[in-house]
């Protein structure tokens, strides 16, 4: 059974830094695509970044792009989200993902991942 845990989320101020983590259990590392996705009250969840099983390709959001970088560590099993110059509208609940299939590069869709965390909460402060 696939399992997804996140940790790192908290209160920090504007233009500070946090970084979140996601430990994989259940799942060979090094096989799989990851994503992070952060949602807030009222609206959809929504992408933010991804990197491919190989680790080699990372994709990101366009509101995200050049401060928060996606990485792995396949010894761990576990993928972070270093998240730098946070701004307000960065608060938000924060899942990280996994696809069915091994293997395989999803896209930014929702529908595309299979395995959800419970969420770590990020709050940003002015």
């Amino acid at each position: 059974q696939v399992q997804l845990v996140e940790s790192g989320g908290g209160l920090v101020e504007a233009g500070g830094s946090l970084k979140l983590a996601c430990v994989v259990s259940g799942r060979t590392s090094g096989t799989s695509a990851m994503g992070w996705f952060r949602q807030t009250p009222g609206k959809e969840r929504e992408f933010v970044a991804s990197i491919t099983w190989t680790g080699r390709i990372t994709d990101y959001s366009a509101p995200v792009k050049g401060r928060f970088t996606i990485s792995r560590d396949d010894a761990k099993n576990t993928v972070y989200l270093q998240m730098n110059s946070l701004k307000l509208e960065d608060t938000a609940d924060y899942y990280c993902a996994a696809p069915q299939d091994l293997y395989v590069s999803p896209g930014r869709g929702r529908e595309e991942y299979y395995y959800w965390g419970q969420g770590t909460q990020v709050t940003v402060s002015s």
